[in-house]
């Protein structure tokens, strides 16, 4: 009868969400959300940042496909938590692409590793600047973003192999400005030390 009763609800709050009924949101985000964040914050090694941000792409998820929620098929905290195990999956990806990028050339360590000094940052930001503005956005969708090639081909209306072209000449062009600032750099330090 219980299962009944939870199905009838969650079928009732589902409808009136899908026509718009954002105070039937509200029910489900706030019955659900201390728990669907405990069982991410199991997940992610009890990492706060982690946790904040897997629940935050569980709720867009859920609230992009709440037409596929089926209160027959088990209940919204269970739809909630599977959802989130798919991203938590999805982030531990991200996380170990990040890592392993931070690890990897000067290029991409700067794109990839969110905690980076300011000064690599700053740096970052200046050698950007110094490319043509087609370079810069497909490196920082690339390496920003995280987006994959696919994606970006699909969004800029362009194929694969020519956004692989773009990157290539991208991350060429990218080393070459970073080059050229450790040596103006070298330089500047030279002339500093000759004053002295």
């Amino acid at each position: 009868m219980e299962a009944e009763s939870r199905q009838w609800e969650e079928r009732a709050l589902r409808a009136a969400v899908l026509s718009g009924d954002e105070a039937a949101w509200r029910v489900l985000y706030e019955r659900h959300f201390d728990a669907l964040f405990a069982h991410v914050y199991s997940r992610v090694a009890c990492d706060p940042e982690r946790a904040r941000e897997a629940v935050q792409d569980c709720w867009v998820t859920a609230v992009r496909r709440m037409h596929a929620f089926d209160p027959s098929r088990g209940s919204f905290g269970a739809w909630l938590r599977g959802i989130a195990d798919h991203m938590v999956l999805g982030q531990k990806r991200r996380w170990a692409r990040r890592q392993r990028l931070a690890e990897a050339a000067p290029e991409t360590r700067a794109f990839a590793a969110p905690d980076t000094s300011l000064e690599a940052a700053e740096r970052v930001a200046w050698v950007l600047a110094g490319l043509p503005e087609e370079y810069a956005a497909v490196l920082r969708a690339k390496y920003g973003e995280e987006e994959p090639v696919a994606a970006i081909a699909a969004s800029w209306g362009r194929s694969a192999k020519a956004v692989e072209s773009l990157l290539s000449r991208a991350r060429t062009a990218f080393r070459q400005r970073w080059a050229d600032l450790d040596r103006e750099q070298a330089l500047h330090e030279g002339n500093d030390h000759e004053k002295t």
